[in-house]
């Protein structure tokens, strides 16, 4: 199990302050946690490669916002694919 880095108590302000949830459970909140870290994680690793193949080190802006472009298309994409297989 990997370390996590986003605390709790911000998984709680997200979905009090965002979500007008009343009452947040500890298992939401981690649910919520892990979810972030791991889109996260898949934005920054694609990110770097949009750096990289900019002949740069320095991940900017522009490279994570191409990235949840990227990864939402994907997903988009996936979608599209999954419901095509069924027959209406």
């Amino acid at each position: 199990m990997s370390k996590k880095i986003l605390p709790l108590a911000a998984m709680e302000n997200l979905l009090k302050q965002k979500a007008n949830a009343s009452r947040v459970s500890n298992d939401a909140k981690e649910a919520l946690r892990d979810a972030l870290e791991d889109y996260a994680e898949e934005i920054g690793l694609k990110a770097v490669k949009f750096a990289n193949h900019s002949g740069r080190k320095t991940i900017k802006s522009s490279d994570i916002k191409l990235a949840v472009k990227w990864l939402f298309h994907l997903c988009y994409f996936n979608f599209i694919v999954a419901f095509s297989a069924f027959e209406y």
